[in-house]
């Protein structure tokens, strides 16, 4: 009982839905980091070396091997290290991505707890504090004031 009690708390709180739209938003982009790879930044790249193709580029252990009537007796055993090429552009790419995500949404939440910046509307929460944090100062003068007047 103690986890399905625990399930629910997380699945009220909302975790449980940000990391579905987290992970459904992470498998569409995964798909324009792949397109983006394989079918803008690649066909360039093959072209300035020559017509090459990463994803072909592989290092063959060993040759397949098929009888007279062409049936495949070995399968061809290769390492494909092109593939791995291309899914560290993918990994690159994703990985500069995010953060410039990151670094703009940090941007944006610093500008917006800025309480003395008027072009964006501060919280309430961080306007409380500043408030209060303003009224304690303040108080702390009139003190300082008070006691050196004695």
């Amino acid at each position: 009982m103690q986890f399905f009690k625990e399930f629910k708390e997380f699945a009220v709180k909302g975790n449980m839905m940000d990391m579905a739209i987290g992970i459904i938003i992470g498998a569409s982009f995964n798909k324009v980091i792949d397109v983006l790879v394989k079918k803008v930044l690649m066909p360039p790249l093959s072209l300035m070396s020559d017509g090459i193709n990463l994803q072909d580029k592989k290092i063959i252990l060993r040759e397949s091997s098929t009888d007279q009537a062409g049936a495949i007796l070995a399968e061809e055993v290769s390492i494909q290290y092109g593939a791995l090429l291309e899914a560290f552009m993918d990994f690159i790419i994703i990985g500069i991505t995010v953060f410039l995500v990151v670094k703009a949404m940090n941007r944006l939440r610093d500008k917006s707890q800025d309480t003395k910046d008027k072009t964006v509307k501060t919280p309430k929460d961080i306007q409380l504090l500043s408030d209060l944090t303003e009224l304690m100062q303040e108080q702390n003068r009139l003190l300082k004031a008070n006691s050196s007047t004695k």
